[in-house]
């Protein structure tokens, strides 16, 4: 379970201070996969990024004793200069402790991402699709009970976009997922139920369905 707690988060604009929240209250429920909706600036994507720890609320807290993933379609972090395998070893350091596991990362995100001999290429010279690669592929690498996934759900061509929602499935056995997408069917695939951002608040439904109709509606 994670509870949200008084969130308030605020930015600063030329036009004065804007609310993304206030005051937002909220439970993701046990062992259920939870879709975000919303519009574009309702606040989806800061609120992943706050579960996930990469950014901070102005007030208030998020309570869990589960672990949670970074959002998985930030690849940003990646140093250019680096190849990918330099940049999976420096993240796999950080989470595990023996070398024997670090290169258990490493073999699954080369074997997994599929872009031969540019692994071992500066990240900077890769696509956009290869960062995604990448960049799923090692978020999938460890074991987490939430991951997080922003508009990064199964990725790449046909064949490929099997395959990551393959291992989806096979993660959802045993974690949960978050999930920011304007893709109402990878939401459907992925997820039990939601919580409609908007107004500054998060709506709850039980039923990823009703959700996605109500979402429709409002977002017509």
């Amino acid at each position: 379970m994670i509870e949200l707690k008084g969130l308030t988060k605020s930015y600063v604009t030329p036009k004065g201070r804007h609310y993304v929240f206030k005051n937002l209250n909220a439970v993701l429920p046990e062992n259920k996969s939870v879709a975000l909706l919303g519009k574009n600036g309702a606040g989806k994507s800061t609120l992943l990024r706050i579960i996930g720890g990469i950014d901070y609320a102005d007030a208030g807290q998020v309570i869990t004793n589960k672990s949670i993933s970074w959002p998985v379609a930030l690849s940003g972090g990646f140093q250019g200069s680096l190849s990918a395998r330099q940049n999976c070893r420096f993240v796999a350091r950080l989470y595990v402790s023996t070398e024997e596991e670090v290169e258990y990362v490493v073999n699954f995100v080369e074997e997994f991402a599929e872009i031969g001999k540019y692994f071992d290429m500066p990240v900077k010279s890769y696509s956009s699709g290869m960062k995604s690669r990448i960049g799923f592929g090692l978020s999938m690498a460890f074991n987490f009970d939430y991951y997080l996934l922003d508009e990064a759900g199964a990725v790449g061509d046909a064949s490929f976009r099997n395959k990551s929602q393959k291992l989806l499935n096979e993660l959802k056995e045993s974690s949960n997922i978050i999930m920011v997408s304007h893709n109402l069917k990878d939401l459907t695939t992925n997820c039990d139920v939601a919580f409609l951002v908007r107004d500054g608040k998060a709506e709850y439904f039980d039923d990823i369905q009703n959700a996605i109709e109500v979402y429709k509606a409002y977002a017509n």
